[in-house]
């Protein structure tokens, strides 16, 4: 794994972002489980950044029936909230390892964390994002740009957000976009904004950051 520069602030909380290129979805998702089951009262929060072979993802309440074509693409089960989703190249994925206890936050302030780090990256490229309480995640217009489901164990998160960059977004249109019919998505690049994963992580950086309560990125 590759760790930029520990982020701080007031109170002894720490900040590790770690990009981690392109991994296979099972074996991260395990790796995500064990470091949740080690941590303790001292392990720093993490923020890992990823990308993902095509997979579809089953949440914990998911029914099967919204998985309509899988083809060839594999589907997990896999242990967060929410129903089915697809991961794949061209898809940033978000994954935020925090003590939400220590933090003093509930999981609502976490999402609203997630997505308010969104709306506040894309706006400078005049793209006009929002949250929905009722489904959580960001769109801009109706079409679903990030999507959210996370997993709280031992007072801690893991699984993340998954912010549509510049895909294919055909594989969508298998599924049932987390259980709603129809939902339609997008990603940054249809929307006029950056098509760069690499760049789209460091736009997106300082605003997560500050959203979860830390100091901005320390310098490389």
């Amino acid at each position: 794994m590759t760790a930029q520069p520990v982020i701080a602030r007031d109170g002894g909380r720490t900040l590790t972002v770690r990009r981690l290129g392109r991994r296979d979805y099972e074996p991260l998702w395990q790796a995500m489980q064990r470091h949740t089951d080690e941590r303790d009262a001292d392990t720093g929060d993490e923020i890992w950044l990823t990308e993902h072979p095509p997979v579809f993802t089953l949440g914990l309440a998911g029914s099967r029936e919204h998985v309509l074509a899988p083809g060839d693409i594999p589907v997990v089960h896999i242990d967060r909230g929410g129903q089915v989703t697809y991961h794949g190249p061209g898809q940033l994925m978000i994954y935020p390892l925090v003590d939400i206890r220590r933090a003093g936050i509930g999981v609502r302030r976490l999402v609203c964390a997630l997505e308010t780090a969104v709306i506040r990256m894309v706006a400078p490229f005049g793209i006009e994002a929002a949250g929905r309480r009722d489904a959580p995640g960001v769109y801009v217009d109706g079409r679903k740009l990030a999507s959210i489901g996370l997993r709280i164990r031992r007072g801690a998160s893991y699984h993340g957000m998954a912010l549509n960059v510049a895909m294919d977004l055909e594989p969508f249109s298998r599924i049932n976009p987390c259980g709603y019919q129809g939902l339609e998505m997008t990603d940054l690049a249809r929307l006029g904004g950056p098509a760069d994963l690499d760049r789209v992580a460091d736009l997106l950086l300082a605003p997560l950051c500050e959203e979860l309560g830390f100091g901005p990125p320390a310098a490389a």
